[in-house]
């Protein structure tokens, strides 16, 4: 038996277990019910009395020695196994980096400087009944605003707002005066798709309600946002325009010249770009808003923001910015 207990360490010794299939190969061979350890046990029975007193204490050490063989094969299995499911087991991949979308960027910078001239940030929805998007802004029912070929109606009250001067009237609504806020935000028209055009579209409108508010404010703080966002050079002018909800009303431009044919296409030949319109606000839509105005006036502007990012970035199609180029966005990953 001395021999049998000497060949049994021995082999555990010698016995591979780099695995899991491995590691119950050897439990099975060794240390089961009908393993070679325990069949000695078995054998030891027999035994003469002389012959237990010699081979009792090696027999433990063999089963004290195959038991510690396998609970440490087990200990570190099982904690290579921990670590590799922390690992993915596929292949490495590059993962590249995103950016801001340009509208997202141009949107940033302007409402930076608007704040920094005072003006807070407001949202509202942009599913809006007909109170918000047209009667309340002085829009007559005949008005050709109204008509199918420029909004997306979901019903006879309710469409997709045509811009965010509805969040300028839940602002007035509200009543907290005075009123000095910002409202960005995507809008919807049901225009035909072009290099200038599309049927949805990025604002960044202004209202600014207070007592004693004048035209030359309103003139004086778009000269300032011309400035800082592109340049102190620019050249700009105003122009007598229409809007139901603002009188006077104004269109500004600024130059951009006639130095190259787009220029000259994008300016149909004057040099001249619209940028913004603006205007006193309708003294009908105050009284629709519940403010006095004997005591308030105010000024609103709205700007697209697309065409902004147009020029910032010279752009020459509209469309460019939504068809999901990779190509065109990766440009603007610095931003």
């Amino acid at each position: 038996m001395k021999d049998q207990i000497d060949k049994i360490i021995n082999e555990a010794e010698q016995f591979a277990i780099t695995t899991i299939d491995q590691l119950e190969s050897y439990k099975i061979r060794f240390l089961v019910k009908k393993g070679l350890v325990n069949q000695l046990f078995i054998d030891f029975k027999d035994l003469a009395s002389e012959e237990k007193k010699i081979l009792g204490k090696e027999l433990n050490v063999l089963k004290s020695r195959v038991e510690e063989l396998y609970n440490n094969a087990e200990v570190e299995l099982r904690s290579a196994q921990s670590v590799n499911k922390k690992i993915n087991p596929l292949p490495g991949y590059y993962s590249e980096l995103g950016s801001r979308h340009p509208i997202s960027a141009i949107i940033d910078e302007m409402t930076s400087i608007f704040e920094r001239l005072g003006f807070s940030i407001s949202t509202g929805p942009e599913i809006e009944d007909d109170w918000h998007n047209f009667s309340a802004l002085n829009f007559p029912y005949n008005h050709p605003a109204r008509d199918m070929q420029d909004t997306f109606f979901v019903d006879d009250e309710i469409a997709l707002r045509t811009h965010t001067s509805s969040v300028q009237v839940r602002l007035m609504e509200e009543g907290n005066l005075p009123i000095r806020s910002i409202m960005p935000g995507r809008v919807y028209r049901n225009e035909a798709i072009s290099a200038r055009s599309n049927c949805f579209f990025h604002q960044v409108e202004g209202l600014y309600i207070d007592k004693g508010v004048s035209f030359s404010d309103l003139k004086q703080t778009l000269y300032n946002f011309v400035q800082e966002f592109f340049g102190t050079n620019t050249r700009v002018r105003f122009r007598a325009s229409y809007f139901p909800f603002t009188e006077p009303s104004a269109e500004m431009d600024i130059y951009l010249g006639l130095d190259t044919e787009s220029d000259y296409r994008l300016t149909k030949g004057t040099g001249w770009l619209e940028i913004l319109g603006c205007g006193m606000v309708d003294p009908n839509v105050l009284e629709n808003c519940k403010i006095d105005t004997s005591l308030y006036s105010g000024f609103a502007f709205g700007l697209g923001v697309d065409r902004m990012a147009m020029l910032k970035f010279g752009v020459k199609d509209l469309r460019t910015f939504f068809n999901g180029d990779k190509r065109f966005l990766e440009q603007f990953s610095s931003l």
